[in-house]
């Protein structure tokens, strides 16, 4: 059972954390180490005790986060888990609070999970994280948030304990727009990267040596530097994005641009060798696995 936790008395460096996966655990983790309290909840055991071991101060349910904290964040891998979570915590505590979700999510579910709070009088934030688990180990996320200016800018401290940077992009929903923006050239780049490193490799070039030379020139983007790397090394686990979530957040930016009337016929073309890659095996295993998807269909043998 984990200890009562009260109202801190300074809440300003006091954050609740509810989902302390790769993300929301890399989260909590660097908060942690750099002097904030933590208090968090996960519904795996795995996950509260790798946080324990961190500092994390992990409670017994969501409920118990919303009684201990004043601001939280929420970092869930689904709608449906992250509007039952608002759902908990609107019911949990009378006093208002302010909820950042930072899990990627479609609009209409960010509008619903903001719903649920501000019906009891709480303060959603919509504030999709720009980077994979590997940057948010490394503190190397970038905070795309929006709604209310005032919290948004009281909490950059916070924002810049867990991350690089953030931007306040005014009303609430604007941040998961941007988002889709970025991870449709995430998902560009990533098949470009790996078209261009089975190029190299069936031309005979070595692939550790692609990987320096080309991100050394203009060809290079983040994605390639960071993604190409695992490509040369043939090293798809420990996943920074999982294929089989990586579908997900695709299938949302994909109706997110249809209800637009917006094409997208590059990110439209990546989408048949994401699938092939799961159907190849590749969902427990880093999106960098579609080079081995594209080597398949190259003829090479590693």
């Amino acid at each position: 059972m984990a200890d009562t936790l009260h109202k801190p008395d300074a809440p300003q460096r006091s954050i609740g954390v509810i989902g302390l996966g790769l993300m929301g655990g890399a989260m909590a983790s660097n908060l942690v180490a750099g002097g904030w309290r933590v208090i968090g909840f996960d519904i795996e055991a795995k996950a509260m005790a790798a946080a324990r071991q961190k500092g994390v101060e992990v409670v017994d349910d969501a409920a118990a986060v919303a009684a201990a904290a004043s601001d939280i964040i929420t970092s869930l891998p689904s709608a449906r888990a992250a509007i039952a979570t608002a759902e908990t915590i609107a019911a949990a505590s009378p006093a208002p609070l302010v909820v950042l979700e930072m899990s990627t999510l479609s609009l209409e579910d960010k509008e619903a999970f903001a719903a649920v709070l501000t019906a009891k009088g709480h303060t959603a934030l919509d504030c999709p994280l720009s980077g994979t688990g590997a940057q948010a180990q490394a503190k190397d996320l970038v905070v795309y948030a929006s709604g209310s200016s005032t919290e948004i800018e009281r909490l950059g401290p916070l924002f810049l304990g867990l991350g690089r940077k953030y931007f306040n992009l005014g009303a609430y929903g604007n941040a998961t727009k941007m988002k889709f923006v970025a991870n449709l050239l995430v998902a560009i780049h990533n098949v470009a990267s790996a078209e261009a490193m089975v190029l190299g490799m069936k031309a005979g070039l070595a692939p550790q040596q692609i990987v320096e030379v080309i991100a050394a020139g203009a060809g290079t983007s983040r994605v390639f530097e960071l993604r190409a790397p695992l490509m040369a090394d043939n090293r798809y686990e420990p996943a920074s994005m999982r294929c089989s979530i990586w579908q997900k957040d695709m299938a949302v930016i994909g109706a997110f641009a249809a209800n637009l009337g917006c094409p997208t016929p590059l990110f439209s073309a990546t989408e048949p060798i994401y699938r092939s890659g799961l159907e190849r095996g590749h969902a427990a295993h880093d999106t960098a696995s579609v080079c081995a998807v594209l080597e398949d269909m190259a003829g090479i043998k590693r």
